[in-house]
Parts: C-alpha cells; sequence; structure tokens
C-alpha cells in the first residue's frame, strides 16, 4: 500500500476503534477456529493460525461454520480476547450475532464492518487501522509512511 488510505464501510454494529490489523483472504470460523480464553487462532489449516486475534482488527472475507461460532466469540468478548473489530466483505450473521449478544449481555463488543473485497484486500496483517462512528476506515500501513 505505501500511503495512508481511508475506505467507506458499511457498519453492521459501529463505534470508534484503533488496532492493529490481522488479515487473510481465508473464511475463519469461531467454533474450532479460535480459542476464547487466549483469543488464539487454533484452526491449524488457516493462514492465521498461531496468531492472536485479542485487541486487534480482525480482516476475513467472511466467518465459516455453524451458529456456535456466535457462542465463541462472546465467550471471547466476556474473556476480553475478542478482536476490536472484525471486518469482511459480506454481512455475517453468526459474527454479528455474536458481537449484538456481547454488547447486551457485556456492554462492550467488537465494531464490525462490511468493506468491498477490493478495499478489504488492500489491508495486511501489521496495518494500522483506526474506524470511526461513521464507517469509515482510516488503513496505515506498517512500518508507516
Amino acid at each position: 500500500m505505501g500511503h495512508i488510505v481511508t475506505f467507506q464501510t458499511q457498519t453492521v454494529l459501529s463505534g470508534e476503534v484503533f488496532g492493529e490489523a490481522l488479515a487473510a483472504d481465508a473464511p475463519l470460523s469461531f467454533w474450532g477456529g479460535i480459542d476464547p480464553d487466549t483469543g488464539e487462532i487454533i484452526d491449524r489449516r488457516h493462514p492465521l493460525s498461531g496468531s492472536n486475534v485479542a485487541g486487534r482488527v480482525l480482516v476475513i472475507p467472511f466467518g465459516r461454520g455453524s451458529c456456535s461460532g456466535s457462542g465463541i466469540l462472546l465467550e471471547s468478548i466476556r474473556n476480553g480476547t475478542a478482536p476490536v473489530a472484525i471486518v469482511t466483505s459480506h454481512i455475517d450473521q453468526i459474527i454479528s450475532l455474536g458481537a449484538i449478544l456481547g454488547d447486551e449481555l457485556y456492554g462492550t463488543y467488537p465494531v464490525v464492518l462490511v468493506m468491498a473485497k477490493e478495499d478489504r484486500l488492500q489491508i495486511s496483517t501489521g496495518d494500522m487501522v483506526a474506524i470511526g462512528a461513521n464507517g469509515l476506515a482510516r488503513i496505515t500501513p506498517a512500518g508507516g509512511v
């Protein structure tokens, strides 16, 4: 990327957050894919295997798996090991439900955004992502400009 870029997104759950991107062009299941106690990606077939989502901006095309994933995301929220934001290219009902329940039950949730695929693919692991309540996502490449 090389320079700061701003993208307009569709907000599913809005908020202002800032964090380091953890990005892959592969879907991720929360059920069996993330350890809610630690935030580690435990799906050994996923390209982000071994990485930790806690406090980061998770950037994936979409979630994968059953409705049990909502419960794992909710458990991660309760444990403080959830991402600060989740960016996908399609509205994901499982991810959205987990985040909404986090807000309802614990008063905290990851911001959930939908971003065009071509924009999402410009975000790399290590980039810094600032998300505004208006859905603007400002991406600063890893290592600065």
